[in-house]
């Protein structure tokens, strides 16, 4: 099955106006890449992440866990200079954005944008990376409202960034879907008031539990539009 609920209630396949996506994850396979690339700088300090499940990093940012990285150790860091060193790490390891594009993120892009839906993107990463990852894949014409997590003082879980989105789109809450991945992402979209579909996990242990419901695949999210 493409779509399964585990939320009853009314709502899905009601007429919507608006869909938000979030980036990685859902338009793009770029979790493990993050992980690695965070995992192999902080090994470079010697500073181990073992301790941290892989979940825990899928749908924030570094900024929101220094403290859970170095726990004990945290006073005992420079963690604004250590930030400015894993952000110059990042930009000298770009991620391959081209490669990493799930396959059927244009046809879904396409037929949303030919009903005539407005569509914005809500993403924890850095400005700069998403519309990199737009650009290289000539997706950036698409999208109503682009967002990133560094706009905010708070980034996923807190819902501003969506709450944010729908003003932009001039979507009400209950005329929106929101397609996340992550257990930061589906808290934020619910928190705002949006139905979230979840892209399902099958490598990350993530509790997606209360999104409305799993999709296999994002092409899967034009079943959610019929």
């Amino acid at each position: 099955m493409k779509i399964r609920f585990l939320h009853a209630g009314m709502g899905t396949y009601m007429k919507k106006q608006g869909i938000i996506f979030d980036m990685d994850g859902v338009l793009f396979d770029t979790e493990k890449y993050y992980y690695d690339r965070r995992a192999n700088f902080l090994a470079q300090k010697g500073i181990s992440i073992d301790h941290l499940p892989p979940s825990f990093f899928i749908g924030g940012n570094t900024k929101q866990v220094w403290e859970n990285i170095l726990r004990d150790d945290y006073d005992n860091w420079d963690v604004p200079t250590l930030q400015e060193e894993y952000n110059a790490y990042k930009q000298d390891n770009p991620l391959p954005y081209k490669e990493l594009i799930f396959p059927d993120v244009l046809k879904v892009l396409n037929e949303v944008k030919s009903r005539g839906l407005k569509i914005g993107l809500a993403s924890s990463s850095v400005k700069a990376d998403i519309l990199r990852a737009l650009e290289e894949n000539h997706l950036d014409g698409f999208f109503d409202v682009v967002l990133s997590g560094e706009e905010f003082k708070e980034s996923k879980p807190n819902p501003e960034i969506y709450l944010t989105a729908l003003k932009h789109l001039n979507v009400e809450a209950n005329q929106a879907l929101i397609i996340e991945d992550s257990e930061k992402g589906i808290a934020a979209g619910v928190a705002a008031g949006v139905e979230v579909w979840a892209i399902k996990d099958n490598r990350f242990g993530m509790d997606q539990g209360a999104a409305k419901g799993l999709l296999d695949n994002l092409i899967d999210v034009l079943d959610l539009l019929k």
